[in-house]
């Protein structure tokens, strides 16, 4: 009986507007994100994005995507390009610093150089050969 109040095209229908709406959500996050992350443009060109995205919602969403598309990807571009080095240099400086053979080098430097006593040299060594 429930199912005969509710016909298939109803609930087609509903997902229809229901992914529509999801949709249109991630629109809007999207061009809010990039309004907020471009440097090139006033706090007061910000608000006037933002007052014409809120106001005309699906009009200004659309010309927004259409006038600056090729900024949008130029900066998600730099951004991903940027995240990629960090993510690089991270994996560098950890995987430098879990070398044992190379933390013994730098305690043996600072030992000839003064910095530390060979007993600090000794336990640093320890510690290197302790963490391989």
């Amino acid at each position: 009986m429930v199912a005969s109040s509710y016909p298939f095209l109803d609930v087609m229908w509903t997902m229809l507007v229901f992914f529509a709406w999801v949709i249109w959500f991630w629109l809007l996050i999207t061009v809010f994100g990039d309004v907020f992350r471009r440097r090139d443009l006033s706090g007061w060109g910000k608000a006037a994005w933002l007052i014409f995205v809120i106001l005309v919602p699906y009009f200004g969403v659309f010309i927004y995507l259409i006038a600056e598309h090729d900024g949008m990807a130029e900066r998600n571009e730099q951004q991903m390009q940027q995240s990629k080095a960090q993510m690089d240099d991270y994996v560098k400086s950890v995987a430098s610093a879990s070398d044992p053979a190379e933390q013994i080098a730098k305690g043996k430097k600072l030992l000839d150089d003064g910095a530390i006593t060979a007993t600090e040299f000794d336990t640093l060594k320890q510690k290197a050969l302790a963490g391989a």
